[in-house]
C-alpha cells in the first residue's frame, strides 16, 4: 500500500462517516428471527449525578481531579524553535480555511494547532475524556443529558471569553445542513442544546449512550463572531471559505501562501498553557507545513532537511530509501514506535449491491485467490484478520458464553464458522503448494456457485455472463505489485480483474454513490471502538443512504442486533463480548478480502528533538483528527533540543 493511498482511504473512511442513531437503526433494521429475545434496557445508575473533571466509558479515569500533567508529556519541556512538516496525507494543496465543510481542502494542522474541543481524550487509557474548554461535566444517570461548565479562563485568540453561546453556535453550525457529514453525522443523537448561563450549556440526548457523550466532548468550538456580518447576521456556513476561524487553540495563522504553505505561530497569551491537560504540549514557537505533490520529491526533500519528521508509508520506501550516511551517523533517526491503538480493518471492500458478490461462496473464493504473504515480502505488516486488530476486542478462541447469548438467536442465518474459532485468512507461505491448493479450493467454490470455465478460458455463469469486476483506485495503481499478483491469480480461474484509476474527486464521488465493484478502505483506529462509527459502517439503515459509510451494502439483522448490544453494554466485559461476536459475523461472511495493518508507527526524524520519557499507548505520528482521532504525539509534545544535545546519535535509531 502506497503512503498516499493508505492515508487517503483512511481519510475517506472518516469523511464518508454518516452514522445514524441507535433509535433510527432499530426502527429500520431487518427483523430478528422469531427466536430472538426481546431487547432489554440497561439499568440506570441510581446515584445522583455529580460534576466531574473526567469521564471514562468504563471504569474510573486514571488521572484524579488535581493531576499535574499527562505522563506522556514533559511539563518542563523548553519552548522555542520551528517545526517543519510536510502535508501529512494526499491532499496536495488547500483552498479554504473552513475546516468543517464538504467542498475543498483545509490546511494541514488546523485541527491540531488552532481548534479546541470541550474535552480531550487521554492517550494512555481507553476512551476517557478530560475537560479542556469545559472545566467540568454533569452527566445524567440515564445519559439523557450532559452539561458542560466552561473554564472561566477560556479565551479565543482575540481575547474574548469562550461562552456557552459560542458552544451552541458551534454545535448548531456543525449539526446543520451546511457542514460535512464527518461533523454533522456524529451529532444526530443530540436532541437540543440549551444555554443555561454564560458558562453552562446542557445537551439533551435522543441517543442516550456513552458514544454520544464522547461525540459531544469532541465538539470543536469556535467564536460566534466567525462569519458575523455588520448587520448581525451570519454568512451561510458553507460560504465561509477565506475568513480565518476565530478559535481558542495555542496557535494562530501567521502566513498562508497560495495553498502550498502555511505557518502557525504560538500564541504567547494562550489561555490554557498551564492546564494539566496542556502542560508539556505545543512547545514549538512556529509550525510550518509545506505541500509536496510528489512522494519521491518529498522523500528527497526530507533527506535534504527541508522538513523535520515523516511518518513513512510503503514497505519499500521504509526499507530502501530511509537509510544511508545520515541515518548511519545519527543525524536522522529511524524508529518503529510500538502503539497500543486498535487498528481498524483495512480490506478490499466488495460491493454487495452487485449481484456478482451476493453468493458467500464467491466471496470466499475471492479471498482464497489473494496472496498476501508474497506481497508482504519485507514482513513489515500483519494480516488483518479482524475488525478490531491489535486490541482485546478481536475475537479469540471459541465464542464465550456472553457471545453465544448474542449469536444463538441468529444461528440459522449465520455461517456455521461463526460458532467456531476466529477467522484466519488463508495463507500462501506454509509450503510451495499452498497457493495452488487455495486456487483449487476457490475453483470448487465457484463451480458450486454456478460458475463454469468456458471454451474461451473465461469463467461464466449459466446465462453466459463472464466473471469480471473492476477495482476502483485513486491515482496510479497500475504498478501495484499486490494488485498485479492478484490479477494473475484470478486470471488462472478465468476471472478478469480490471483496475480503474481515477482522480480523487471522481473517486470520492463514486464511493459516495456506491458506484464501484471493489475498493480498498481503511476503517478507523481506536482506543475503544466507537459504536456510532460501526453503525455507520455496518448498520442496515446506512446501506441505502448514498454518501454514507456502509460502502459494502451490509444488511444483517444479526449485525444490527450486535451493534445494539455494543451500545447497551454497561460493563467492559459485555461490550467486549458484543465486539467479538460482531467480529466473527463480519469476517466469516467474507464481505471483504482482508489486507493488512501495522502495530507500530514507522518514522524518520532529524535528531533535533527532545522526547518525553513516557510513550502513550494510543497515538499517531502526525495525522489530523479527520484522518485519525488519536493524539499526534510527536508534533504536540516533542521539543527542539539545545544545539549541544542534537549532535551524534542522541536517542539512537531503533529500526524495524
Amino acid at each position: 500500500m502506497t503512503r498516499r493511498a493508505a492515508e487517503l482511504r483512511r481519510w475517506l473512511a472518516r469523511v464518508l462517516l454518516a452514522g445514524s442513531t441507535m433509535a433510527a437503526l432499530a426502527a429500520s433494521a431487518p427483523p430478528a428471527p422469531a427466536s430472538a429475545p426481546p431487547a432489554t434496557v440497561a439499568a440506570t445508575t441510581p446515584a445522583a449525578p455529580a460534576w466531574v473533571h473526567a469521564y471514562a466509558a468504563y471504569g474510573e479515569p486514571k488521572y484524579a481531579a488535581n493531576f499535574d500533567h499527562f505522563e506522556y508529556a514533559n511539563p518542563a519541556a523548553p519552548k522555542g524553535g520551528t517545526l517543519h512538516l510536510r502535508n501529512p496525507d494526499r491532499r496536495t494543496s488547500f483552498d479554504k480555511f473552513n475546516y468543517f465543510t464538504l467542498r475543498g481542502n483545509p490546511p494541514a494542522g488546523m485541527s491540531i494547532f488552532m481548534l479546541e474541543p470541550l474535552t480531550v481524550l487521554s492517550a494512555d487509557e481507553p476512551r476517557t475524556m478530560y475537560g479542556l474548554l469545559a472545566q467540568e461535566m454533569l452527566i445524567a444517570a440515564d445519559k439523557s443529558s450532559i452539561t458542560f461548565r466552561l473554564n472561566p479562563l477560556a479565551r479565543f485568540s482575540n481575547g474574548d471569553p469562550v461562552t456557552a453561546a459560542d458552544v451552541k453556535y458551534s454545535f448548531e453550525s456543525l449539526a446543520g445542513p451546511y457542514a460535512s457529514p464527518t461533523f454533522s453525522a456524529p451529532l444526530v443523537g443530540v436532541r437540543q442544546a440549551v444555554v443555561l448561563d454564560a458558562r453552562n450549556i446542557r445537551f439533551d440526548l435522543a441517543d442516550k449512550s456513552s458514544d454520544t457523550l464522547f461525540k459531544l466532548g469532541a465538539l470543536p468550538v469556535f467564536s460566534q463572531k466567525w462569519g458575523l456580518k455588520p448587520d448581525g447576521t451570519h454568512t451561510r456556513f458553507d460560504e465561509l471559505i477565506t475568513e480565518y476561524p476565530l478559535t481558542s487553540g495555542p496557535y494562530t495563522i501567521a502566513v498562508a501562501d497560495s495553498g502550498r504553505r502555511i505557518e502557525f505561530q504560538r500564541n504567547p497569551g494562550y489561555w490554557g498553557r498551564d492546564l494539566p491537560e496542556r502542560r508539556g504540549f505545543f512547545n514549538f514557537d512556529r509550525v510550518v507545513y509545506r505541500y509536496y505533490q510528489d512522494e519521491a520529491v518529498a522523500t528527497e526533500a526530507f533527506k535534504a532537511g527541508e522538513f523535520d519528521l515523516v511518518r513513512v508509508y510503503g514497505a519499500s520506501v521504509w526499507m530502501r530509501q530511509h537509510k544511508g550516511p545520515k541515518w548511519d551517523d545519527g543525524r536522522i533517526v529511524k524508529q518503529a514506535l510500538p502503539i497500543g491503538t486498535g487498528e481498524g480493518l483495512q480490506s478490499y471492500y466488495l460491493n454487495l449491491r452487485r449481484s456478482l458478490f451476493q453468493d458467500i461462496r464467491v466471496r470466499e473464493a475471492l479471498g482464497l485467490t489473494y496472496d498476501f504473504e508474497t506481497g508482504n515480502r519485507y514482513r513489515l505488516f500483519k494480516r488483518a484478520n479482524s475488525v478490531f486488530n491489535n486490541s482485546e476486542f478481536a475475537a479469540e478462541g471459541l465464542p464465550s458464553a456472553g457471545e453465544l447469548r448474542l449469536l444463538e438467536p441468529y444461528r440459522a442465518v449465520l455461517p456455521k464458522e461463526v460458532f467456531g474459532p476466529p477467522f484466519v485468512a488463508p495463507r500462501t507461505d506454509s509450503d510451495v503448494q499452498a497457493l495452488r491448493r487455495n486456487l483449487l479450493k476457490a475453483r470448487g467454490l465457484l463451480e458450486a456457485a454456478g460458475w463454469k470455465l468456458g471454451p474461451d478460458g473465461k469463467l461464466r455463469n449459466a446465462r453466459g455472463e463472464p466473471f469480471e469486476f473492476e477495482y476502483l483506485a485513486p491515482g496510479d495503481s497500475v504498478n501495484d505489485a499486490r494488485l498485479n499478483a492478484w490479477a494473475r491469480n484470478l486470471g488462472k480461474l478465468g476471472i478478469e480483474f480490471k483496475v480503474r484509476n481515477v482522480d480523487y474527486a471522481l473517486y470520492d464521488t463514486r464511493l459516495k454513490d456506491f458506484d464501484f465493484d471493489v475498493a480498498t478502505i481503511v476503517e478507523g483506529a481506536f482506543s475503544l471502538p466507537s459504536v456510532a462509527d460501526y453503525v455507520s459502517i455496518y448498520g442496515s439503515l446506512s446501506a441505502d443512504q448514498k454518501g454514507n459509510n456502509n460502502l459494502r451494502g451490509v444488511k444483517s439483522a444479526a449485525v444490527d442486533s450486535l451493534l445494539d448490544a455494543m451500545n447497551r453494554a454497561t460493563t467492559l466485559a459485555d461490550f467486549r463480548d458484543a465486539c467479538r461476536a460482531l467480529d466473527r459475523v463480519v469476517m466469516w461472511n467474507h464481505w471483504q478480502v482482508p489486507e493488512l495493518y501495522a502495530d507500530y508507527e514507522p518514522m524518520s526524524y532529524w535528531n533535533k528533538f527532545g522526547i518525553p520519557a513516557v510513550r502513550p499507548r494510543f497515538f499517531t505520528a502526525e495525522q489530523a483528527v479527520d484522518v485519525d482521532p488519536q493524539l499526534p504525539w510527536p508534533i504536540t509534545t516533542w521539543w527542539i533540543k539545545p544545539l549541544t544535545q542534537s549532535a551524534g546519535r542522541g536517542n539512537g535509531p531503533v529500526t524495524h
